[in-house]
């Protein structure tokens, strides 16, 4: 199941290598709501992996970005004790223009897929 957040983009990170195969890179999103009259700011850490650690270098610190992204947990057991982390897993990320719509799809958004037409029946395909 995929969810989505969009805020303003405070914190971008190093990347990670994390074993020889494995990088991962964290990024902070402000989120602020009014509730009953009071505003209620929340501060999302996402991470983003792999080919994917590159996604952030798009966007500007304070930039108001949409995040997709996935839920996932891990279990560990060490010393007899089991232990639990949830990480944000980010899978995309799209700049959104001011009054909250979502810009232009050449406006600096990352997509997973390249721009073109389907129907126009495009031989760009890696295999």
């Amino acid at each position: 199941m995929s969810y989505e957040l969009i805020g303003k983009l405070i914190a971008k990170y190093e990347t990670i290598q994390r074993k020889e195969t494995f990088k991962t890179r964290e990024f902070v999103v402000e989120k602020s709501e009014d509730i009953n009259g009071k505003t209620i700011t929340n501060y999302v850490k996402f991470q983003c992996v792999q080919d994917r650690t590159a996604m952030p270098d798009r966007f500007n610190i304070g930039d108001t970005v949409k995040v997709l992204f996935n839920i996932k947990g891990s279990k560990w057991n060490k010393d007899g004790k089991d232990n639990y982390i949830t990480n944000l897993d980010a899978w995309r990320m799209e700049a959104v223009a001011l009054g909250g719509n979502e810009a232009p799809s050449d406006a600096g958004a990352y997509f997973d897929m390249p721009a073109g037409d389907p129907a126009e029946g495009s031989d760009d395909l890696p295999f």
